[in-house]
Protein backbone atom coordinates (compact mmCIF):
# COMPACT_ATOMS: atom_id res chain seq x y z
CA UNK A 1 0.00 0.00 0.00
CA UNK A 2 1.71 3.52 -1.24
CA UNK A 3 2.06 5.72 1.72
CA UNK A 4 0.61 9.37 1.57
CA UNK A 5 2.77 12.13 -0.06
CA UNK A 6 3.78 14.08 2.59
CA UNK A 7 4.58 18.28 1.75
CA UNK A 8 8.21 19.21 1.43
CA UNK A 9 9.47 21.28 4.21
CA UNK A 10 11.05 24.31 3.11
CA UNK A 11 14.89 25.09 4.53
CA UNK A 12 14.93 27.24 6.78
CA UNK A 13 17.24 29.71 4.88
CA UNK A 14 14.23 29.82 2.15
CA UNK A 15 11.01 30.84 4.98
CA UNK A 16 13.55 33.49 6.06
CA UNK A 17 14.29 34.81 2.53
CA UNK A 18 10.30 34.87 1.95
CA UNK A 19 9.58 36.41 5.21
CA UNK A 20 12.55 39.06 4.59
CA UNK A 21 10.78 39.55 1.33
CA UNK A 22 7.03 40.11 2.82
CA UNK A 23 8.36 42.16 5.12
CA UNK A 24 10.52 44.64 2.91
CA UNK A 25 7.04 44.62 0.80
CA UNK A 26 5.27 45.80 4.03
CA UNK A 27 7.60 48.37 5.04
CA UNK A 28 6.62 51.99 4.71
CA UNK A 29 8.64 55.09 5.22
CA UNK A 30 7.34 58.58 7.08
CA UNK A 31 8.83 61.82 5.30
CA UNK A 32 8.29 64.87 7.22
CA UNK A 33 9.48 68.39 6.30
CA UNK A 34 8.14 71.07 3.76
CA UNK A 35 11.36 70.17 0.55
CA UNK A 36 11.08 66.33 1.31
CA UNK A 37 6.84 65.97 1.20
CA UNK A 38 6.77 67.67 -2.22
CA UNK A 39 9.61 66.32 -4.09
CA UNK A 40 8.43 63.24 -2.93
CA UNK A 41 4.53 64.04 -3.93
CA UNK A 42 6.08 65.00 -7.31
CA UNK A 43 7.75 62.02 -7.77
CA UNK A 44 5.71 59.32 -9.71
CA UNK A 45 7.95 56.42 -9.18
CA UNK A 46 7.39 57.23 -5.44
CA UNK A 47 3.97 55.15 -3.92
CA UNK A 48 1.89 57.46 -1.84
CA UNK A 49 -0.14 56.23 0.67
CA UNK A 50 -0.77 59.02 3.53
CA UNK A 51 -0.59 62.76 3.39
CA UNK A 52 -0.86 64.69 7.15
CA UNK A 53 -0.78 68.09 7.04
CA UNK A 54 -1.25 71.39 8.47
CA UNK A 55 -3.34 73.90 6.81
CA UNK A 56 -0.77 76.36 6.57
CA UNK A 57 1.73 73.22 5.43
CA UNK A 58 -0.68 72.80 2.98
CA UNK A 59 -1.75 76.46 1.36
CA UNK A 60 2.17 76.41 1.15
CA UNK A 61 2.50 73.19 -0.82
CA UNK A 62 0.16 74.57 -3.48
CA UNK A 63 -1.61 72.49 -5.90
CA UNK A 64 -1.17 68.38 -5.08
CA UNK A 65 -1.01 65.66 -7.51
CA UNK A 66 -4.09 63.53 -8.81
CA UNK A 67 -5.30 61.48 -6.24
CA UNK A 68 -3.66 62.82 -3.36
CA UNK A 69 -6.32 63.40 -0.22
CA UNK A 70 -4.55 65.23 3.03
CA UNK A 71 -5.79 64.93 6.13
CA UNK A 72 -5.85 68.02 7.28
CA UNK A 73 -4.75 68.15 11.56
CA UNK A 74 -4.08 70.95 13.85
CA UNK A 75 -0.79 72.15 14.34
CA UNK A 76 -1.43 71.57 17.95
CA UNK A 77 -2.07 67.70 17.95
CA UNK A 78 0.25 67.22 14.19
CA UNK A 79 2.89 65.19 16.33
CA UNK A 80 -0.02 62.60 17.78
CA UNK A 81 -1.22 62.39 14.15
CA UNK A 82 1.56 60.54 12.80
CA UNK A 83 4.74 58.14 14.12
CA UNK A 84 7.49 60.68 14.08
CA UNK A 85 10.46 60.77 16.05
CA UNK A 86 10.12 63.85 19.00
CA UNK A 87 13.11 65.65 17.57
CA UNK A 88 11.94 65.90 14.05
CA UNK A 89 11.67 69.28 12.11
CA UNK A 90 8.20 68.32 9.81
CA UNK A 91 6.65 72.13 9.66
CA UNK A 92 3.31 70.36 9.54
CA UNK A 93 3.62 67.99 6.60
CA UNK A 94 4.34 64.53 6.43
CA UNK A 95 3.76 61.64 3.81
CA UNK A 96 3.56 58.05 4.36
CA UNK A 97 5.38 56.15 1.33
CA UNK A 98 6.64 52.84 0.25
CA UNK A 99 10.51 52.39 -0.14
CA UNK A 100 11.57 53.35 -3.97
CA UNK A 101 12.80 50.34 -5.47
CA UNK A 102 16.04 51.14 -8.41
CA UNK A 103 16.31 48.03 -9.93
CA UNK A 104 19.34 45.79 -10.12
CA UNK A 105 22.79 47.06 -9.28
CA UNK A 106 23.53 46.53 -13.16
CA UNK A 107 20.62 48.59 -14.17
CA UNK A 108 22.06 51.56 -12.79
CA UNK A 109 25.87 50.65 -12.66
CA UNK A 110 26.68 51.53 -16.78
CA UNK A 111 25.01 55.13 -16.58
CA UNK A 112 26.79 57.92 -18.98
CA UNK A 113 30.45 57.47 -20.52
CA UNK A 114 32.18 57.73 -18.26
CA UNK A 115 30.26 56.11 -14.99
CA UNK A 116 30.93 57.51 -11.37
CA UNK A 117 29.24 55.81 -7.88
CA UNK A 118 29.65 55.78 -4.24
CA UNK A 119 29.56 52.64 -2.08
CA UNK A 120 29.27 53.36 1.57
CA UNK A 121 31.22 50.87 4.20
CA UNK A 122 29.00 50.90 7.12
CA UNK A 123 27.91 54.81 7.11
CA UNK A 124 25.38 54.25 9.64
CA UNK A 125 24.31 58.01 10.49
CA UNK A 126 21.04 58.63 7.92
CA UNK A 127 22.23 62.69 8.23
CA UNK A 128 25.57 61.58 6.88
CA UNK A 129 23.70 59.19 4.06
CA UNK A 130 21.60 62.18 2.93
CA UNK A 131 23.97 64.88 2.43
CA UNK A 132 26.28 62.23 0.50
CA UNK A 133 23.11 62.06 -2.00
CA UNK A 134 22.72 65.28 -2.30
CA UNK A 135 26.19 65.45 -3.05
CA UNK A 136 26.25 62.69 -5.15
CA UNK A 137 23.07 63.97 -7.40
CA UNK A 138 25.11 67.53 -7.62
CA UNK A 139 28.74 65.60 -8.63
CA UNK A 140 26.36 63.43 -11.35
CA UNK A 141 26.83 60.00 -9.73
CA UNK A 142 25.39 57.40 -11.20
CA UNK A 143 23.91 55.60 -7.63
CA UNK A 144 25.35 55.63 -3.82
CA UNK A 145 25.03 51.74 -2.68
CA UNK A 146 25.19 50.72 0.65
CA UNK A 147 25.08 47.12 2.32
CA UNK A 148 21.27 46.00 3.74
CA UNK A 149 22.73 45.60 7.34
CA UNK A 150 25.23 48.22 8.82
CA UNK A 151 23.67 51.14 7.05
CA UNK A 152 21.58 54.13 7.09
CA UNK A 153 18.24 52.64 5.66
CA UNK A 154 15.74 55.17 3.89
CA UNK A 155 14.24 57.63 6.60
CA UNK A 156 12.68 61.09 6.70
CA UNK A 157 15.51 62.09 8.60
CA UNK A 158 17.76 60.72 5.41
CA UNK A 159 15.20 62.11 3.36
CA UNK A 160 15.07 65.91 4.70
CA UNK A 161 19.05 66.07 5.04
CA UNK A 162 19.81 64.70 0.50
CA UNK A 163 16.85 67.71 -0.04
CA UNK A 164 15.02 66.45 -2.66
CA UNK A 165 17.87 63.90 -3.37
CA UNK A 166 16.60 60.99 -2.42
CA UNK A 167 13.95 60.99 -4.42
CA UNK A 168 16.02 61.26 -8.21
CA UNK A 169 19.69 59.78 -6.80
CA UNK A 170 19.63 55.74 -6.52
CA UNK A 171 19.85 54.19 -3.16
CA UNK A 172 21.12 50.96 -3.76
CA UNK A 173 20.91 48.32 -0.49
CA UNK A 174 22.94 45.66 -1.23
CA UNK A 175 23.81 42.04 0.30
CA UNK A 176 27.46 42.02 0.34
CA UNK A 177 29.02 45.36 -0.23
CA UNK A 178 32.27 43.37 -1.28
CA UNK A 179 30.76 41.30 -3.47
CA UNK A 180 29.15 43.95 -5.18
CA UNK A 181 32.32 46.15 -5.77
CA UNK A 182 33.82 42.98 -7.50
CA UNK A 183 30.57 43.24 -9.69
CA UNK A 184 31.15 46.63 -10.27
CA UNK A 185 35.01 45.89 -11.47
CA UNK A 186 34.21 43.28 -13.62
CA UNK A 187 32.03 45.77 -15.08
CA UNK A 188 35.12 47.77 -15.52
CA UNK A 189 35.11 50.32 -12.67
CA UNK A 190 38.40 51.17 -10.69
CA UNK A 191 37.43 50.82 -6.73
CA UNK A 192 38.95 53.55 -4.68
CA UNK A 193 38.73 52.79 -1.20
CA UNK A 194 39.22 56.92 0.46
CA UNK A 195 41.87 55.92 3.71
CA UNK A 196 43.78 58.49 5.60
CA UNK A 197 46.51 56.21 6.27
CA UNK A 198 47.03 55.87 2.48
CA UNK A 199 49.83 56.63 0.47
CA UNK A 200 48.72 58.21 -2.66
CA UNK A 201 46.97 61.49 -2.56
CA UNK A 202 43.22 61.18 -4.62
CA UNK A 203 44.24 63.60 -7.23
CA UNK A 204 47.19 61.92 -8.20
CA UNK A 205 45.40 58.88 -8.52
CA UNK A 206 42.57 60.21 -10.40
CA UNK A 207 45.06 61.74 -12.85
CA UNK A 208 46.20 58.39 -13.46
CA UNK A 209 42.68 57.11 -14.76
CA UNK A 210 41.14 59.78 -17.06
CA UNK A 211 38.13 58.64 -18.92
CA UNK A 212 37.94 55.33 -16.22
CA UNK A 213 34.44 54.28 -14.85
CA UNK A 214 35.21 55.31 -10.66
CA UNK A 215 33.37 53.48 -7.53
CA UNK A 216 34.63 55.95 -4.40
CA UNK A 217 34.37 53.94 -1.40
CA UNK A 218 34.16 56.33 1.98
CA UNK A 219 33.41 54.03 5.37
CA UNK A 220 32.52 55.10 9.06
CA UNK A 221 34.35 57.53 10.64
CA UNK A 222 36.49 56.35 12.96
CA UNK A 223 37.02 52.48 12.18
CA UNK A 224 36.93 53.47 8.08
CA UNK A 225 36.90 50.94 5.63
CA UNK A 226 36.57 47.14 6.85
CA UNK A 227 39.37 44.49 6.07
CA UNK A 228 37.39 42.94 2.91
CA UNK A 229 36.62 45.90 1.70
CA UNK A 230 40.22 47.53 1.93
CA UNK A 231 40.90 44.22 0.42
CA UNK A 232 38.65 44.27 -2.37
CA UNK A 233 39.47 47.82 -3.56
CA UNK A 234 42.00 48.50 -6.20
CA UNK A 235 43.81 51.69 -5.33
CA UNK A 236 43.75 53.53 -1.53
CA UNK A 237 43.92 57.16 -1.93
CA UNK A 238 43.90 59.56 0.63
CA UNK A 239 42.47 63.36 0.75
CA UNK A 240 45.46 66.02 1.31
CA UNK A 241 44.96 68.03 3.59
CA UNK A 242 46.92 71.37 4.42
CA UNK A 243 47.93 70.79 7.83
CA UNK A 244 48.84 67.87 9.98
CA UNK A 245 46.11 68.32 11.66
CA UNK A 246 42.12 67.76 11.64
CA UNK A 247 39.65 65.92 9.31
CA UNK A 248 36.75 65.56 7.40
CA UNK A 249 33.52 63.78 7.96
CA UNK A 250 32.22 61.15 5.97
CA UNK A 251 29.93 63.49 4.34
CA UNK A 252 32.12 66.14 3.16
CA UNK A 253 35.18 63.83 2.29
CA UNK A 254 32.54 62.00 0.23
CA UNK A 255 31.83 65.41 -1.39
CA UNK A 256 35.54 66.34 -1.87
CA UNK A 257 35.93 62.77 -3.49
CA UNK A 258 33.36 63.55 -5.61
CA UNK A 259 33.85 66.50 -7.03
CA UNK A 260 37.69 65.74 -7.78
CA UNK A 261 35.88 62.39 -9.41
CA UNK A 262 34.21 64.94 -11.44
CA UNK A 263 36.84 67.01 -12.88
CA UNK A 264 38.80 63.72 -14.24
CA UNK A 265 35.41 63.03 -16.24
CA UNK A 266 35.11 66.70 -17.55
Amino acid sequence: MSQPDRKTKKPTWVVDKERAKRAAAAETVWLFGLHAVRDALNNPAREKLRLVVTRNALDRHGDLPAGIEPEITDARVFDRSVPLAAESVHQGAALEVRPLKWGRLEDVALNGPYPLMVALDRVTDPHNVGAILRSAEVFGAAAVIAPTRHSAPETGALAKTASGALERQPYLRVTNLADSLIELQRMGYTVIGLDGTATEDLPDVLAELPGRAICLVPGAEGPGLRDRTLETCDRLARIPFAADFGSLNVSNAAAVALYAASRCRA
